[in-house]
C-alpha cells in the first residue's frame, strides 16, 4: 500500500526572470537579519577599534583629498571649506562602492551555503545592501558633525528643501549597487577574470564622479563624461541640498534613478538565470 505524503513547499527552478520573490523573502525575513548581523559582526570582529574604523577610514581619506587635491592640485571646492566638501563626496561615494564591491562576489563567497540548503538567493544581495546601511549611518553622522562644526565657525553653508530628496538618493544608490553588483556576481561565475576588474574599475569611475571635485570644475571636453555616470547626479544633489551651493536639476536625478531601475532590472534577470545552475560553474 503506497503512503502519499503532502508537503506546504515546492522548490523549483522554474519562475520568471524578473521575480522579486517578496513573498519567499519575507518568509525568510529573519535569514536576512541574521546575515544582516553576520556581515556587521564578521567585518570588524578580531580587531582592536571595532567599529571605530568606519570613522576613521572616511576621516583619513578627507584628510589626504584635502592636501592632495585641494592644497597641492588647488582643484576648486566652490567656496567649501575642503574637508568638509570632500566628506560629502565620499560618505555617498562609499556607500554605492560597498554596495557594489561586496554584491558582486555574493555567488562566489556563499558558494558553500548555496549548495547546502534552500532560501530565496536573493536574500543574500539583499543583506549587503542593509548591513552597509549601518556604516553609511555612522559616517553620515560623522558628515553632519563636519557640517556643525564648520557652520558654528562661520562657513557658507545653506541648506535647502532639497534636502528632502536625500532618502530617494539612498534609494537610487542602493539601487545602483544592488543592480551593478548583481550583474558582475553573475557574470564571474564563468568570468573569473571579472572580479579583479572591479577594484579597478570602481578606482577609475570615482574619478569619473564629482567625488573630489564640482561639475562646474570638470574640463567642457569631458563634462559629458562625468554627467553620464549616475552617481554624478546624486553627489550634486547631495551637495547642493546640504550646502545650497554646485549643481542640480531635476533632469540629473530623473537620469540617476532612471539608470537605476534599468540595472535593477538587469541584475534581477541575470541573477535569477544565473541562480538555477551557478553552483555547477562557481
Amino acid at each position: 500500500m503506497t503512503n502519499y505524503q503532502h508537503y506546504n513547499w515546492e522548490i523549483t527552478a522554474e519562475h520568471k526572470l524578473l521575480d522579486l520573490k517578496l513573498k519567499d523573502t519575507w518568509a525568510y525575513r529573519d535569514l536576512l537579519w541574521l546575515l544582516v548581523r553576520r556581515d556587521f559582526v564578521a567585518t570588524y570582529k578580531q580587531t582592536i577599534l571595532g567599529p571605530l574604523w568606519y570613522l576613521i577610514q572616511p576621516v583619513f581619506t578627507t584628510v589626504i583629498y584635502t592636501l592632495v587635491f585641494g592644497g597641492i592640485a588647488g582643484i576648486s571646492t566652490e567656496g567649501l571649506p575642503g574637508p568638509l566638501f570632500y566628506m560629502a563626496g565620499i560618505t555617498m561615494w562609499n556607500y554605492f562602492a560597498d554596495c557594489l564591491n561586496k554584491t558582486s562576489t555574493v555567488f562566489r563567497d556563499n558558494a558553500g551555503i548555496f549548495g547546502k540548503v534552500y532560501f530565496p538567493r536573493l536574500i543574500m544581495p539583499l543583506s549587503i545592501i542593509i548591513s552597509n546601511l549601518v556604516r553609511f549611518g555612522i559616517q553620515l553622522l560623522l558628515f553632519l558633525v563636519f557640517m556643525a562644526y564648520y557652520s558654528f565657525y562661520g562657513a557658507s553653508i545653506q541648506p535647502n528643501i532639497y534636502m528632502l530628496l536625500f532618502p530617494l538618493l539612498v534609494l537610487i544608490m542602493a539601487g545602483l549597487g544592488l543592480g551593478c553588483g548583481m550583474i558582475i556576481s553573475s557574470l564571474t561565475t564563468k568570468y573569473r577574470d571579472l572580479a579583479f576588474l572591479v577594484a579597478f574599475g570602481m578606482q577609475l569611475l570615482m574619478y569619473g564622479t564629482t567625488v573630489i571635485y564640482p561639475l562646474s570644475a570638470a574640463p567642457e571636453k569631458y563634462k559629458w563624461i562625468v554627467v553620464a555616470n549616475p552617481m554624478t547626479g546624486i553627489i550634486e544633489t547631495f551637495r547642493y541640498g546640504f550646502f545650497g551651493s554646485g549643481s542640480f536639476s531635476w533632469g540629473m536625478v530623473g537620469y540617476s534613478a532612471l539608470f537605476a531601475i534599468i540595472v535593477l532590472a538587469a541584475g534581477i534577470i541575470v541573477f535569477n538565470r544565473v541562480e538555477k545552475n551557478f553552483i555547477d560553474t562557481v
